[in-house]
């Protein structure tokens, strides 16, 4: 089996264990790149705690990629190209593709999680979700999450919502000039970007962790944000530098 794919499956297992409330039934999406033109993404349908090799199917970045500059297609143009665009496996890629081959292509990138912890979606589906993840909370969350996060309002999932990310991480990379290691996604879920598959694990719980951060500080009138000045200073220390190569 490919080195990637068992990864890949070892990774989307961890992240389907019912003890972490990532995700339950067949919520969350997976993937990984398999070559240079061709990437793994979970089947529709299958449920991450059981993954194997038969939840996966491989699929073609150009077509995927170009649908991204179509103006628009309905759900069975959809439909049709999931199928023509896959090139081994027998399952209907998930509809999350779309969102999963534009950021395999980041620099970077090399595993994507897609996951709907409980904790998240309630701070994510809140009022004010966007004010309440305007910064970091605590130095840990930055080594491992970053200094800041995409965030993405709600779309329609499948390609209306590729189309989001894809306008989000233009901005995103614009103005940071970095790539994000975390997409939120407004009343949906997260989305955390590796470049290994522990990676997409260690930024998936440091974000679960920071959620419940936030959810306790609004027991006692709001997140304190960490200042500009402090948050660069971890961002940058040679120390966390080090400690967040060595969790990859």
């Amino acid at each position: 089996m490919n080195g990637s794919l068992d990864q890949l499956i070892e990774m989307s297992r961890q992240l389907g264990d019912p003890a972490l409330d990532l995700v339950i039934l067949g919520e969350g999406n997976t993937s990984t790149r398999a070559d240079a033109a061709t990437f793994w993404v979970k089947g529709s349908g299958t449920q991450l705690i059981q993954a194997d090799q038969g939840s996966f199917v491989r699929v073609k970045f150009e077509p995927i990629l170009a649908a991204l500059n179509r103006h628009s297609m309905n759900d069975k143009d959809v439909a049709d190209l999931l199928k023509s665009s896959t090139v081994e496996g027998t399952r209907t890629p998930s509809i999350e593709t779309f969102l999963h081959a534009q950021c395999l292509e980041l620099p970077g990138v090399h595993f994507v999680g897609h996951t709907h912890p409980t904790v998240a979606v309630g701070l994510l589906s809140c009022l004010k979700s966007r004010e309440l993840f305007a910064g970091p909370l605590f130095p840990d969350q930055i080594v491992l999450t970053g200094a800041s996060c995409a965030y993405v309002p709600y779309t329609d999932p499948g390609l209306p919502l590729a189309k989001s990310v894809q306008r989000e991480l233009r901005q995103f990379t614009h103005l940071h000039h970095r790539v994000p290691r975390v997409l939120l996604m407004e009343n949906h879920g997260v989305i955390a970007l590796g470049a290994t598959a522990q990676e997409v694990l260690n930024i998936t719980n440091m974000l679960v962790k920071s959620c419940r951060v936030l959810a306790l500080t609004l027991a006692g009138g709001g997140p304190r944000f960490l200042a500009p000045d402090q948050i660069d200073r971890i961002d940058k220390r040679p120390d966390e530098l080090a400690r967040r190569a060595d969790m990859k």
